[in-house]
């Protein structure tokens, strides 16, 4: 797909999704919003799109929402009703969050390369993907907390179950930087690499170890984990044995179970 905000790349089953205004810091525009949601539809319907990495082109990872975006929406809910003025202001920002949803919303795996500052709606996207991971020069903020609003795109909900309520508390509330090796330490990022170039390649080489494996499985991994976070162990138990009853018996299970005869490794089908 032809993106005007994204550079958008597939080899070897693996999508890389550049945020690609390097010049404005990769400040995060309404049409870049709905281009997000629009390469993650397409990852999702792209067989040959097995696992989807997302990377910012230039210093910054992204600087988070445009702050002229935010005063256009101004004009955008505008009326003589202050009551629904405000209904579209919902409107507009269910409709951000959705962007960001749309990340979990895809069935196939999104890894997050972040190299520089993470800041604002950044880390409402990085915290709705599967993994992420960063280099030493990267740093993260909760940057809400300084123009007098919390957070609303998703950083509040998901931010808390992964590093824990009290951290996640910490850092809304004073939007201090969180450097590259704390955020591997408070399990941020899984893994904080020395410079963006080992970055680059190091989650290259996770995505292709990913695109390897069985799509349908990791698509099964992916909604079981997620069910999981948000359900009952008993409930995502029950959801997971219906999903095997349905999805086990596949050409997928027997090509594993045939190159495990044959000593070599896997061929799955997009």
């Amino acid at each position: 797909m032809q993106f005007a905000t994204l550079e958008v790349t597939l080899a070897e089953g693996v999508a890389t999704i550049e945020l690609n205004r390097p010049d404005k810091a990769n400040a995060i525009t309404m049409p870049m919003w709905q281009e997000i949601r629009q390469a993650m539809q397409w990852l999702d319907e792209t067989a040959e799109a097995r696992v989807g990495i997302i990377s910012g082109r230039g210093r910054f990872f992204t600087a988070g929402i445009d702050l002229a975006a935010l005063a256009g929406v101004g004009e955008q809910i505008r009326g003589d009703c202050d009551g629904r003025s405000r209904e579209k202001l919902r409107r507009v920002v269910l409709d951000l969050q959705d962007t960001i949803t749309a990340i979990e919303r895809c069935r196939k795996p999104v890894l997050a390369a972040i190299h520089g500052p993470c800041i604002g709606g950044g880390v409402d996207l990085v915290t709705a993907c599967d993994m992420r991971y960063c280099s030493a020069d990267a740093w993260f903020s909760v940057m809400e907390i300084d123009v007098g609003m919390a957070a609303d795109l998703g950083t509040l909900q998901r931010l808390p179950r992964l590093v824990g309520e009290g951290m996640a508390r910490e850092l809304a509330y004073t939007g201090r930087r969180v450097e590259g090796a704390e955020a591997e330490r408070i399990r941020l990022v899984n893994r904080c690499f020395e410079t963006p170039e080992a970055l680059a390649q190091g989650v290259m080489d996770i995505a292709r170890a990913v695109a390897a494996k069985s799509p349908l499985a990791v698509r099964g991994c992916k909604e079981m984990i997620g069910y999981a976070r948000d359900h009952a162990v008993a409930d995502g138990l029950n959801y997971v044995a219906t999903w095997n009853a349905a999805m086990l018996l596949s050409a997928d299970f027997a090509e594993a179970a045939r190159a495990n005869r044959e000593k070599r490794a896997p061929v799955f089908k997009d």
